[in-house]
């Protein structure tokens, strides 16, 4: 998978330095993923919701923080669309981001 934008993360991992490592970890995992839809995901990633409209929330350290991405199958890539806490995922329409 190719992601965009990883940016995203590195920005998030400076203030909540807690989650950097896991942020790393999930990010090379993600870049060797050859997913062709959200079911093969969801086997490596029990924890994953499915949104809808090929969006996937992950749950980061033990779920204190929430990773949102849209995924083209197809094409293979991944667009991180929020990274926040579990808090600030409350306030969101998840679905919609």
């Amino acid at each position: 998978m190719r992601i965009i934008a990883k940016k995203i993360l590195r920005e998030f991992w400076v203030k909540h330095s807690d989650c950097e490592q896991r942020l790393k970890s999930w990010y090379r995992e993600a870049e060797k993923g050859t997913w062709k839809n959200t079911h093969e995901i969801k086997s490596e990633y029990p924890t994953l919701s499915v949104l809808g409209e090929n969006r996937v929330v992950f749950n980061i350290k033990g779920n204190h923080y929430r990773l949102i991405v849209k995924i083209n199958f197809h094409y293979q890539m991944m667009w991180i669309r929020f990274i926040g806490t579990h808090k600030e995922y409350d306030k969101i329409d998840a679905g919609k981001i």
